[in-house]
Order: C-alpha cells, then structure tokens, then sequence
C-alpha cells in the first residue's frame, strides 16, 4: 500500500512554446491533485529546447498556486548550480507560501553541458563539494541561534523536506548516512537501481529528519486505447531520448512513425526500461508487478506523452486500475 506521485519535465511541444509548457504542468497537476496523487514534481533542466522548467523554483511555485493540496517540489534542484543560501531562501520563500506542501529533492548533476555550466558559474569541483552543500543547506532549515551571521529569511525553522536524489550509488549512500529520503532515477537510468536501493536500506542512520528508510522510485507511464495507439504516442519519448544522446536536444517531438538502427534502439531500450506502455488495464499490470518485485515506498510516474489529453487520461486510468486492484493506496 503505497503513495503515487508524478514527475513533470514541462515538455515544450513541438510548435509550442515555454508558457504553453507550464500552463500544461499546472493543468495537470489540478487533475493529479482530483486523483489524489500525493506530490508533483518538477526538475532543473538548462540549455533544453524542449523544457521549460530551468526556474525550477518559480515553476514551482506557479502550480502549487494553481492547486490547493498536493505537494509540490523539486525533482530536483541541482544543487551544485547555486549556493545553498539561495536555495533555502527560495524554497523557504515556497513553503511560507503554501505551508506544507512544498519538498526539496537534491541532485549533483549539472543538467546541462558543459559551456551551460561555465555559464551557471559552476566550476569544475562543484559536484565534489555536494555532501558540504547539502549540510550547509539543512543548516539553513535549522532553528536560528544566537549569534549566528549566515541565516536564510524565509528558510530558518520551516520544515521543508529534504531529498537526495541520483542514478548511481553515491547519492544512495549519501542519503544514507545523513538519514534523508531517496529517490532514485529509475525511469531514465535503470541499471544501477536495485544496487542503490539495497545499499540505501543498508546503509541507513536515523536522523531527526527521518527515522528509518524511505526510498521512491520512478517509472514512465503512456496509455492508449489500444496497444499500437500507445507505441506510436511512445515515439515522442524515444525521438527526445536519441535526440539528447546525440547531442542535438529539441522541442519535444510530435509522435510519429520513426525507424532505429541498432544502437539507437538498443539505447532506447536500455534506457526506457521501466517506460511502460500498452492499454491502461496493461500498464496497471506492469506498475503493480513493479511495485511488488523492488518494494519502494513510494512511486513516481512521469507522462512523457505530446498530447494533454492523453496524459490526463494517462493519470486516470492508473488511478483507477490501481485503486480497483488494491495494490496501491493513493493518499
């Protein structure tokens, strides 16, 4: 019995632009929010054509303005791009804003190039620093005491939850030992998943953020009326998914008939791995089977499809399928 949520990268259509992108996020964070999905989530993108949520904290604050109860945060902030005092400031500003309802995920990554990172004045040791960053900025969520110089306004004594997010071991064991939740990247790097999750149990030491493991992990899901009507809304996923890998980012494509050559669609199938697609009652199945076999605590769904429709759609029929089934609570 677990809690559903949803990741949205504010895909920018094809022929559409950065403000259509969030008025659809918004859109669909009111409908997951009717379902009773328990958390939204948005990620830190640079220099990406087709996303829209680089402000990832104004982003941020935009849906949770356009919802009334369902958690929204940051899936997540990477952390090495700013200093934690601007962090805490921002997301303290969110959650003395809409009290409650605002998480915090970290990664290390740049999510980015390299000529976007000089540009974000991140330098080469910024990653390296992370485990510092990351303390510095729970630091920032303390109770302020008596004579301390360096205090975030809004942040000091909000509880905004904090998680470490990855898609290898080392954040699993950082969140670890500092006794944070964790959220791994299954739905786009699922080879390292089962290894981080184990070590993460592991390894854990209670803190007072968290008292014992609480590890989320995440999947795509696209839904059609049919089986070949899902397969061809998928090509708009795996057409993003060569186009990065190539080097040549886009507007989110529209679905269309495309054709792989060998390594591309060995890359496609690597990486869509836990991309599950097929009629509702299918996808349902899958998630279920899922959820069983590796136990998360909770999971993130991600809707990586070009019509609004469908992902509205998509979203209700696994909130249906998996409430009938009893295997998973949405709460």
């Amino acid at each position: 019995m677990i809690p559903l949520s949803i990741l949205d990268l504010a895909f920018i259509n094809e022929g559409s632009s950065a403000a259509d992108a969030l008025h659809r996020s918004a859109d669909l964070a009111v409908h997951a929010e009717m379902l009773g999905f328990r958390r939204f989530w948005l990620a830190e993108h640079h220099a990406m054509p087709g996303i829209a949520s680089a402000a990832t904290a104004v982003a941020i604050g935009y849906v949770a303005g356009a919802t009334k109860t369902i958690r929204v945060g940051a899936g997540g902030i990477m952390l090495p791009n700013h200093a934690p005092l601007a962090v805490a400031e921002a997301f303290g500003t969110l959650e003395s804003l809409y009290h409650g309802r605002i998480d915090l995920g970290l990664g290390r990554a740049p999510g980015s190039d390299q000529a976007t990172m000089r540009a974000l004045r991140r330098d080469a040791g910024s990653a390296d620093r992370f485990p510092q960053d990351v303390a510095e900025l729970l630091h920032y969520f303390e109770e302020m005491q008596p004579g301390q110089k360096v205090f975030a306004v809004p942040g000091a004594g909000l509880d905004v939850p904090v998680w470490l997010l990855g898609s290898s071991l080392f954040s699993a064991h950082l969140a670890a030992i500092m006794g944070l939740p964790f959220a791994f990247a299954s739905h786009f790097a699922p080879d390292l998943m089962e290894d981080a999750l184990a070590l993460y149990r592991d390894r854990f030491e209670p803190s007072e953020r968290l008292q014992k493991p609480y590890a989320m992990l995440a999947v795509n899901a696209i839904l059609g009326e049919t089986l070949a009507e899902a397969q061809h809304a998928a090509t708009s996923l795996e057409q993003h998914v060569v186009a990065l890998r190539r080097g040549r980012p886009t507007q989110f494509p529209a679905p269309r008939s495309v054709s792989w050559n060998e390594p591309e669609q060995a890359l496609i199938e690597r990486t869509l791995r836990y991309t599950f697609v097929g009629t509702a009652d299918t996808v349902a199945t899958h998630i279920s089977s899922f959820i069983d076999q590796h136990r998360p605590d909770e999971l993130m769904i991600g809707t990586p499809l070009f019509s609004q429709q469908a992902r509205r759609a998509t979203l209700t029929g696994i909130a249906q399928r998996l409430m009938d089934r009893q295997s998973v609570e949405i709460s």
